[in-house]
């Protein structure tokens, strides 16, 4: 059994798959051998329980049994990114016409309308199996009460409370007015009108903030502080910056999580680095577990691979928009360009911001995005025959969700084996926590705070650059272009080279770039604080599916998307085709199939967003 599996979350959709009725899993943590179809019976066992809760966490990704598509991937890359000036929907002009459908603005019709439907679905589902989870355990408490202890049943419930949460906080963000459904429901056709959202979440979290524990033995598991954090998420959403900062300073001095010691193992499929001190919330993606198919590997991101010409084949999705990329650029002393005016968005839009183009960059940069004869982790040169299409939409490809090539991080089964790996994907960790932290800081006018937490992320930051590749895995560099193009690289074959700090700048010259990350040396004001936090958030989190929900929450988007579009247009073309951003993109329209579904008599119990 490939040990990858070991002692981790989600490994076969383990234990008992409820929905699907066929299981998968590895002695360890999910110590069950394959099932078939399970009775009620047969789950009414301390298993079965334990079972339904990992099927609940299941659904954090995209699964079989609760989604067909791309809308339901963890990492909101459809939503968060695609939407915003982060991304475009990448690939060509004939594939996943709904994802370029929601990228412009086409909200409503039919085919964006079902993939806001798969989101829909896998959120529900989630809370479904969450409020699964609490009827069984309640159950099997009443039948037989010996079979959980108190402890282990607080424990359970805990989980399922926080996940529930997380569900329904993913709806949240999605569509504002929504259903907040218990264990207690017995007719899913509710209303979503007056539903106070936010305060419904944050009661399920603080239940769960007393009833878990500390720490938990198994890695992904949800802890009391885990839930904590995310009440602290949910109050900044929610407008509450004062509560927000109680509860998120409470998180930052326990000291229980930290950042990670450089930004090239945040997103790793290294095993070293998995589960370390930053992840908060993961989907804890699982390969060689027995699946045929490669759905408990990152099946949601799949398709966000460079194309052919690479090692993965396919398919070249959410490719990094060229307004991204020029946002990486700094001034003279590391600081973000864009402080200084609109001077960062440039070269022109014909341009590639390849490698030899000398202008610094934050070396977050060449962590996120694959560019032109740039070294892309440790497989070589990233070179124009990995795009699909770069006419279509630019020279550029993502890079965090992408495993390494000593990680041995690929499941090897499904339809295009070398895209299917196990890089957790982060849904919450601790730089977004502490950033969530600095924006309350400024708000509350503690902005030597704010300035202390930001200058923490840039150090980090500030540790490694892009090398040449291969060396953090012990294996011998076999790549000749990057050694013929980079005559360096045939005896430098370090994939993470450190910067040299000099007073508050970190800097590093490669062949392929300069990198250059300063410190602030304070924040003047308050409008300058928030801008800085709101920039740091962009540069840390990028192509990460948070953009666009930070926009909104902002009251950013519309003048965002729109300055965005206006001069992206010479980029993209078909941006010019992009619906004018409105008020109505406030919330996504609640897909309609479900307002079909609730009606009790002719009386819809969902009402459809405004504008819609």
């Amino acid at each position: 059994m490939n040990k990858r599996n070991w002692k981790r979350l989600l490994h076969g959709i383990a234990g008992v798959m409820v929905a699907a009725g066929v299981t998968y899993a590895c002695k360890g943590f999910l110590d069950t051998p394959t099932q078939g179809t399970l009775d009620e019976q047969t789950l009414a066992t301390k298993a079965g329980v334990e079972g339904t809760l990992i099927a609940a966490y299941r659904s954090l990704d995209c699964s079989s049994s609760s989604a067909g598509s791309w809308g339901c991937a963890a990492s909101n890359w459809v939503w968060g990114s695609v939407t915003s000036d982060d991304s475009y929907k990448g690939s060509n002009l004939g594939d996943q016409q709904p994802v370029n459908d929601i990228e412009t603005y086409y909200w409503s019709v039919g085919t964006a309308d079902d993939y806001l439907n798969q989101k829909w679905s896998q959120v529900y589902d989630g809370v479904a199996r969450s409020n699964a989870t609490l009827r069984l355990l309640e159950k099997v408490r009443a039948a037989t009460p010996g079979e959980i202890d108190d402890a282990a049943a607080a424990r359970i419930r805990g989980e399922a409370l926080f996940l529930r949460a997380h569900y329904h906080f993913e709806a949240y963000r999605m569509w504002g007015n929504i259903p907040y459904y218990r264990e207690t429901d017995t007719d899913f056709r509710k209303s979503n009108v007056g539903v106070n959202a936010t305060a419904e979440i944050l009661t399920d979290l603080d239940e769960a903030i007393t009833l878990l524990p500390a720490t938990q033995a198994d890695k992904g598991r949800a802890t009391s502080w885990a839930a904590t954090a995310y009440k602290g998420r949910v109050q900044i959403y929610a407008g509450d910056y004062a509560g927000a900062l109680t509860t998120l300073r409470a998180v930052q001095t326990s000291g229980v999580y930290a950042l990670e010691t450089s930004f090239d193992h945040v997103w790793t499929g290294f095993l070293n680095f998995r589960n370390g001190p930053e992840t908060i919330l993961a989907f804890q993606a699982s390969v060689g577990d027995g699946e045929p198919s490669g759905w408990n590997s990152n099946w949601g991101e799949r398709l966000n691979f460079p194309h052919s010409g690479s090692h993965f084949g396919c398919c070249g999705f959410h490719q990094p928009s060229f307004n991204l990329v020029n946002f990486f650029q700094v001034d003279a002393a590391g600081l973000p360009l864009a402080l200084a005016g609109p001077a960062w968005n440039t070269p022109v839009p014909d341009s590639n911001f390849a490698a030899g183009v000398v202008r610094p960059i934050d070396p977050r940069l060449d962590w996120t995005v694959g560019r032109d004869n740039v070294p892309y982790k440790d497989w070589g040169l990233h070179n124009r025959s990995w795009i699909r299409d770069a006419s279509y939409s630019g020279p550029y490809s993502t890079k965090k969700n992408v495993q390494e090539q000593g990680a041995n991080a690929e499941d090897n089964v499904g339809w295009q084996t070398t895209q299917t790996n196990d890089v957790p994907i982060h849904i919450f960790r601790y730089a977004d926590m502490l950033l969530l932290l600095a924006e309350a800081e400024v708000e509350v006018g503690s902005i030597t705070n704010a300035l202390a937490i930001v200058n923490s992320i840039r150090a980090r930051a500030g540790q490694v650059a892009q090398g040449c590749g291969h060396g953090d895995a012990g294996a011998p560099a076999t790549d000749s272009i990057l050694k013929a193009t980079y005559p360096a690289c045939a005896t430098d074959e370090r994939m993470s080279v450190p910067l040299t700090q000099a007073g508050s700048v970190y800097s590093l010259t490669e062949p392929w770039a300069v990198y250059r990350i300063g410190l602030y040396p304070s924040f003047p004001d308050q409008a300058y604080a928030r801008t800085a936090v709101r920039y740091e958030r962009r540069l840390e989190l990028a192509m990460e599916g948070q953009r666009f929900f930070d926009l909104r929450r902002w009251g950013a988007a519309d003048t965002t998307i729109v300055n965005y579009v206006a001069s992206e247009k010479a980029r993209i073309p078909y941006l010019t085709s992009a619906a004018p951003f409105t008020t109505r993109y406030a919330l996504y329209p609640i897909p309609s199939l479900q307002i079909e579904l609730s009606k009790v008599g002719a009386t819809d119990m969902l009402q459809q967003n405004p504008g819609w």
